[in-house]
């Protein structure tokens, strides 16, 4: 049989550039494909001629050999020309372009089961304000697709075998043809599968999967803050015939604390000293995220001043360096004095130079008086 000229063939001409090349091609494809002419082995023969003189005519060095001697000068498998034996080995070897018009890659043709990632899953978590700060491991339940293990994922009873879909005949889709167009769809019967179950297994009525609840230890590392979302990689749910698990991603919320606030890597807290130990200054315990630490109060200092203390923060969750305590002092003045106390105020004031504005209060008259 004498192969017809390739230009020809994908009707351009000679002097046509690479992307028209691409485009005729796709149009004599889509024509002669295998799916839309089923047991014509004449559209089959098109269809693997029509490929033949695209790996031709795309390629800059064997163009340049056919242009000069024809089909002779490809004859032998001279520039990695091989031809093609079936209209599988064109799908495989061109299934970008095929992906392109018909929505799939050339390994779906035929109806295999192709592997299939799990999806991803989520759940959300609640951890305490120090176990944030320190890290964690927690055990955690979720709730997930996970492979049958009564038939191992394939989805029928042990020693049945699958058959070919009868309502797609394996191909996984169905089209149907409304005036130029012909639309494509997942087979509803095997969900694009290509193969049927006819004793399905029991357990999980075919579906190859079944939804439980499994327990998984995670390690909350330290420094991690509120709403962070953590990575658990294959840990969400199942594959489908023998394709990887999904991730699962773990969304953390953190519990509020009673003397602490944090901002950024450094944690706030409030301290509460009298007003002797303001004016004369001292030495006084504070909370401290792993437990009491001293902080030393400088004579005179002001209410609402602050007293930092590095390294006493949270661990950075990339650089492990600390952030630090910040204590904003409160000043409490005394309530309820005696008489005593009283006096020895109204002395202390004199001695500082302070008017006595209680006693000014007392003297001063009126507008009326």
């Amino acid at each position: 049989m004498t192969k017809p000229d390739y230009y020809v063939l994908l009707e351009v001409t000679r002097s046509a550039p690479v992307e028209e090349i691409k485009k005729a091609y796709r149009k004599k494809a889509f024509e002669f494909h295998p799916d839309r002419n089923p047991d014509n082995a004449e559209a089959e023969e098109s269809f693997k001629l029509v490929a033949e003189a695209y790996e031709v005519l795309s390629d800059n060095q064997k163009r340049q050999i056919y242009d000069a001697y024809g089909h002779a000068g490809l004859a032998g498998g001279q520039a990695g020309f091989h031809g093609f034996t079936n209209a599988d080995d064109v799908v495989s070897t061109f299934s970008d372009i095929f992906e392109d018009f018909f929505g799939m890659g050339g390994g779906q043709r035929g109806g295999g089961r192709r592997a299939r990632r799990g999806h991803d899953a989520k759940t959300e978590i609640e951890v305490d304000f120090l176990d944030a700060c320190f890290g964690v491991e927690k055990e955690i339940k979720v709730a997930k697709a996970d492979t049958c293990a009564s038939c191992q994922g394939t989805g029928g009873k042990k020693g049945s075998q699958p058959a070919k879909c009868s309502t797609c005949n394996g191909y996984g889709q169905v089209r149907a043809t409304q005036g130029f167009f012909t639309i494509s769809t997942t087979c509803p019967e095997c969900q694009g599968q290509g193969i049927a179950i006819k004793d399905k297994c029991e357990t999980c009525r075919g579906h190859g999967q079944v939804r439980a609840e499994k327990n998984i230890k995670l390690k909350v590392p330290a420094g991690v803050t509120d709403g962070i979302r953590l990575l658990m990689q294959g840990e969400g749910e199942a594959g489908q015939h023998g394709g990887p698990p999904g991730d699962l991603y773990v969304f953390v919320q953190v519990r509020a604390h009673p003397d602490f606030v944090r901002e950024g890597d450094d944690i706030h807290t409030q301290v509460h000293i009298s007003v002797p130990e303001a004016a004369l200054g001292a030495k006084v315990q504070t909370k401290a995220l792993a437990g009491e630490v001293e902080i030393e109060i400088k004579p005179g200092l002001q209410s609402g001043e602050k007293v930092v203390l590095k390294n006493q923060g949270v661990a950075n969750i990339r650089s492990g360096k600390r952030g630090a305590l910040v204590a904003h002092i409160q000043v409490i003045t005394p309530t309820n004095l005696t008489a005593e106390q009283e006096a020895l105020l109204v002395k202390l004031s004199e001695s500082l130079g302070v008017p006595n504005r209680k006693e000014s209060k007392k003297k001063k008259k009126g507008f009326f008086s």
